[in-house]
């Protein structure tokens, strides 16, 4: 049996944990946490966690689920983390994955050798002792939510100055004058919980962003989006942009940044409050930030205000540290991989969940730990050289989006998940 190294157990790590043993391998599991769930694990002690006290899923759990496991009907409409991480769970303890798995473990170097097998070097967290192992293949599923973006500007500001990646609660933010620097979901979500509690909080947004809310018309909406898919494509923009600004109004009519692209251009930020929270005064809007001075920040709009911290909701930079630059270096893009996992040049290395979907990772990442499995076991190959096959999907995005760091893995669910499903009808 080929021995398969897979680094991270949270939602992509475990659905290739199950689905490489499927296909025979000998699977073993490197988990920094102290169980499976990765970014649903709030507040785990090692200090990886990504969500909030109150966090919910932004897709819905009617488009969320592995197609081998599905949710549990009493699921929430948008499950909380509590009952996402004990859906992660009861799927690793299913299909037994646990005992696969070496938990509190951090990988710390991964190096290809000349017979195509891999080196893995990692460490116990508790005892600090090293080991390495050497690995017939290498399945990367630790996600791209590690070492926070953080956004610069002209000038010092010398009151608290956090990234969302640190953020738990607001407790911590009670009677403050808080800013908070983004448009994404993070964001927005902060926002909304520290003005509860806040002296003043304000929203800065370098560009306008569409708020899209979670029901429309009574579905979820990714239901709705799903069902907007039957208009041909030069037709579903607009329609969406329509449809929202009907619900809701404008942006800028309540002074948020107007919004000058289509509604993918930017990732979606499925928020039902924060047009609740400006439109109350509990969140003041302002356009991005000009310079800061001790505690004062001047907007560019030509005004200024102070506060007492900043609250980066600003992303996170693609990064692999376990591998040398040379080998794989991600984080200014081009992302260069098939079906967003398959690299040209180097064997028996996979990338499982290293994509931004429009809508729920872990169904696609499910889809993609199939293909990988079979590919490794010799029951899938491309159809051609994967280097022309992977300029072909760079070259021929579901999306055209704005171009940043954040949107060099996007996909389309559906399309993606479309896409991969075709790839297995063709498998042995």
């Amino acid at each position: 049996m080929k021995k398969v190294a897979i680094i991270g157990a949270g939602p992509s790590g475990i659905a290739a944990l199950k689905n490489f043993k499927d296909q025979g391998f000998d699977v073993t599991g490197f988990e920094r946490c102290s169980g499976v769930g990765g970014n649903w694990r709030f507040d785990d002690p090692s200090g990886h966690s990504s969500v909030f006290e109150t966090t919910h899923i932004i897709s819905s759990k009617y488009t969320s689920f592995y197609e081998d496991f599905p949710l549990p009907k009493t699921a929430s409409d948008y499950p909380s983390h509590q009952e996402l991480l004990q859906y992660f769970s009861d799927y690793a303890k299913n299909f037994r994955l646990n005992e696969k798995i070496k938990f509190n473990t951090e990988v710390i170097n991964c190096e290809g050798l000349k017979n195509n097998k891999w080196e893995i070097t990692y460490k116990d967290l508790e005892t600090q002792k090293q080991t390495t192992l050497i690995f017939d293949a290498l399945v990367v599923c630790n996600g791209h939510h590690h070492e926070p973006r953080f956004p610069k500007y002209p000038g010092k500001f010398t009151g608290e100055f956090l990234h969302s990646h640190d953020y738990k609660r607001a407790v911590p933010f009670k009677d403050k004058r808080v800013l908070v620097i983004g448009g994404g979901n993070s964001a927005c979500d902060v926002a909304v919980e520290t003005s509860r509690i806040s002296k003043k909080t304000t929203i800065s947004w370098r560009r306008g962003y569409f708020l899209i809310p979670k029901f429309m018309f009574g579905l979820t909406t990714d239901i709705f989006a799903l069902r907007a898919r039957l208009l041909p494509k030069f037709i579903r923009l607009p329609f969406m942009k329509f449809m929202l600004e009907l619900l809701q109004g404008k942006n800028e009519d309540i002074g948020l940044p107007k919004v000058d692209n289509h509604v993918l251009a930017t990732h979606p930020t499925v928020n039902s409050d924060l047009y609740n929270s400006v439109r109350h005064g509990k969140v003041t809007p302002k356009p991005d930030i000009e310079k800061m001075n001790g505690k004062t920040v001047y907007f560019k709009d030509g005004t200024d205000d102070e506060y007492d911290v900043i609250i980066a909701c600003t992303g996170f930079k693609i990064k692999h540290k376990f591998f040398r630059k040379d080998l794989i270096n991600f984080e200014n893009g081009p992302v260069r991989l098939l079906h967003r996992m398959i690299p040209g040049d180097i064997k028996n290395l996979y990338f499982i969940g290293l994509f931004q979907p429009l809508g729920c990772i872990w169904p696609g990442a499910e889809l993609q730990s199939k293909l990988a499995a079979k590919h490794l076991a010799g029951k899938w190959v491309p159809n051609g050289e994967i280097n022309k096959l992977i300029d072909k999907e760079i070259n021929e995005p579901d999306v055209e989006q704005v171009q940043s760091p954040r949107h060099t893995i996007t996909v389309d669910d559906f399309s993606f998940r479309g896409r991969l499903k075709k790839e297995l009808s063709k498998a042995i």
